[in-house]
């Protein structure tokens, strides 16, 4: 399908990918709706439409960049306020759940690679990305198409399919905690404090983001620690990928995905600097703007290539393989958080950390006024990196075996 705008036109492109996330924020701190709906969605959905309506593209260069440059930078940016050991010891209940979440996404992936492995081709592949990207987000989707060789067609459908239902999944969670059937059923700590206090009715997302103190040299840290720590890590993985065979036995082979791994050495050497030296990082005012700036691009990039009549052509069964992925997660996470007493917001959050990735559980812990969860659900949905990459692997092997 052709677009207004055209594949090779980068400028305009990014003057669209930029500025639709300047106003995606903008309306979020602006307008009471747009606060409860999230920044996040607000990007990602308007960007589907735009795709849709062919106004830009579903494919070009530019969208590339965003992944291979935008991503990285912005993952050390959103984590040089969290010391992880300080966070670990308030997070132990999220772990639990997320892990609970995170069952659900492989057991909705088995389930339905069973159900429909006759009807859809490379299903083995198709699953492992699906699984990946449902575990820890988008990043791992692409670390799974790459693992698997996966061939340009069935990445596009399934990236359709994927961010489709990301986002619909996203306004469901969104929507659930006014559902009286959740409130009556599952404790709400936070939104109880939060209409205690009488904030209820506030801007969580322009009163977490009020303006602060910022200097030019916390400009010059931030994002020269950020490129210094990207570097670095990339290179290492990339040594440790290259040092260690692909084919060797099955501890060289794990020990190769942890350390030859670009985003797990990122956050691993992130965490461990910050823990290390946190006065240094936490002095080191607008790193966290910074960083989600450009992770609200990333949601503008991830909306592009939802185009419905590209599903309904080429992906429909892909599209009821990944729905029945986040029907299951989303069973399990409620049925056994519930059966185990965790929050609402607890259990919300972890399972958005699943299908979205940590930044759009923490976009939406923001938009919600949930402050106290936002390092929390950062720091342990950085595990889905880890945990998401051995789940999308493990199953995309097995299921290769039986196609």
């Amino acid at each position: 399908m052709n677009s207004l705008i055209s594949p090779d036109e980068s400028w305009l492109l990014w003057g669209f990918l930029v500025g639709w996330a300047a106003i995606s924020i903008y309306l979020e701190q602006r307008f009471e709706w747009a606060s409860k709906l999230s920044g996040a969605i607000i990007a990602l959905v308007g960007a589907m439409l735009l795709a849709n309506f062919g106004v830009i593209p579903i494919e070009s260069p530019t969208y590339d960049i965003v992944w291979a440059y935008v991503v990285p930078l912005a993952i050390p940016l959103l984590l040089f306020q969290s010391n992880i050991i300080k966070i670990w010891k308030e997070s132990g209940r999220l772990l639990m759940i997320f892990l609970i979440s995170s069952i659900g996404t492989a057991a909705g992936t088995i389930i339905a690679f069973f159900l429909l492995r006759n009807h859809i081709p490379v299903l083995n592949e198709i699953g492992a990305m699906v699984s990946a990207s449902y575990t820890g987000g988008s990043v791992n989707f692409a670390a799974m198409a790459t693992r698997f060789d996966v061939d340009g067609e069935t990445v596009s459908s399934t990236v359709v399919a994927d961010n489709l239902l990301m986002a619909l999944y996203f306004l469901v969670l969104i929507a659930i905690p006014a559902v009286g059937f959740f409130r009556k059923n599952y404790h709400t700590p936070h939104i109880d404090d939060l209409e205690k206090n009488g904030s209820g009715n506030d801007n969580q997302a322009a009163s977490y983001w009020k303006r602060k103190e910022i200097s030019l040299n916390d400009i010059a840290l931030a994002v020269g620690s950020s490129f210094a720590i990207v570097a670095v890590s990339f290179k290492l993985a990339e040594f440790f990928s290259n040092v260690i065979p692909a084919d060797a036995n099955i501890f060289l082979t794990v020990l190769r995905g942890i350390i030859g791994d670009d985003y797990l050495m990122l956050t691993t050497i992130t965490l461990l600097l910050v823990s290390s030296i946190p006065k240094f990082f936490s002095s080191i005012n607008g790193a966290q703007e910074i960083g989600t700036f450009l992770i609200y691009i990333f949601f503008v990039v991830i909306g592009v290539p939802a185009s419905i009549p590209l599903i309904i052509q080429n992906a429909p069964l892909i599209l009821l393989f990944a729905a029945i992925i986040v029907f299951i997660n989303m069973a399990i996470s409620f049925s056994f958080g519930k059966l185990f007493k965790f929050s609402l917001e607890e259990i919300i959050l972890s399972s958005n950390a699943n299908i979205g990735g940590p930044t759009t559980t923490a976009a939406m812990a923001i938009s919600r006024g949930w402050t106290k969860l936002v390092g929390p659900i950062l720091i342990i949905g950085t595990l889905g990196y880890i945990i998401g990459n051995y789940i999308g692997t493990g199953l995309g092997l097995w299921f290769a075996g039986m196609m």
